[in-house]
């Protein structure tokens, strides 16, 4: 296996990922309850924000949090969210970026985890 070198490479994991979610149990519904038939829409999304945090190519402009907030998510699904990822990336890849990208996604999971709750817990909105 070779590490994440190119945009090929964040495609291919990407729409593994994806491919993944969409046949998870737990999280199949919440993310096509909210993409809807806008997947072409979203995987180029994630594609630019994975090519701007593992290639240091900026090509993802954008706030990625204010829309997770609003997802019937918990604890359990993003520790399923990462389940997947990291098996995926181990999957596909191996070097330094692909461990790159297990740890941002674990960071970023945990991250979301814990501003959704805190917004929760306190009613608020956050400022975009």
């Amino acid at each position: 296996m070779k590490d994440i070198e190119e945009l090929a490479d964040i495609q291919l994991l990407v729409d593994t990922f994806y491919g993944k979610v969409r046949q998870d149990d737990l999280l199949k519904d919440i993310f096509d309850g909210i993409i809807q038939d806008r997947w072409p829409e979203h995987l180029e999304k994630m594609y630019r924000f994975w090519q701007t945090v593992l290639l240091e190519e900026h090509t993802y402009y954008g706030s990625p949090f204010p829309p997770h907030l609003k997802m019937p998510v918990n604890e359990i699904h993003f520790n399923r969210w990462v389940i997947l990822f990291s098996e995926t990336v181990k999957g596909l890849f191996e070097g330094e970026k692909a461990d790159r990208a297990q740890w941002q996604g674990s960071r970023m999971a945990e991250m979301f985890l814990s501003k959704i709750t805190y917004f929760r817990e306190n009613n608020l909105t956050p400022i975009v």
